[in-house]
């Protein structure tokens, strides 16, 4: 574990975090830091507990936000997912079918040129 100290609102907290996690804490802080600065600004000295609080559920509030949104965007990839599934199943069965159907056609067209063969050979005197 690490320490290392962070300032909030003109205090000072030592704060524990795992190994390699000190910047992304120290960034942490400095976000709350500036949200508590820009509430300040909008509503001025209104108390260090009430502006850290109101900071505190501002952040929350866009974790919510985002949340929501990341939970739509999976639902969108998993019915994309589901779509390219069908449209690959429809894809397959249309190229089955073409395929069958060029087959019988082309087992057609050998009977009927056997056929003719027959019929041209049978009719034609050699001379």
């Amino acid at each position: 574990m690490s320490h290392i100290n962070v300032t909030i609102n003109g205090r000072q907290y030592r704060m524990a975090c795992e190994e390699g996690q000190e910047v992304r804490l120290l960034k942490l802080a400095e976000n709350l830091q500036q949200r508590v600065e820009s509430l300040r600004g909008k509503f001025g000295e209104i108390g260090d507990a009430r502006l850290t609080v109101m900071a505190a559920l501002t952040a929350c509030d866009e974790l919510v936000d985002a949340s929501a949104r990341i939970r739509s965007l999976e639902e969108e990839v998993e019915q994309l997912r589901n779509a390219r599934t069908a449209a690959t199943d429809r894809a397959r069965a249309t190229q089955t079918a073409v395929s069958n159907a060029l087959n019988a056609a082309a087992e057609r067209i050998e009977r009927t040129t056997q056929v003719l063969n027959r019929t041209i050979g049978g009719g034609i005197a050699i001379g």
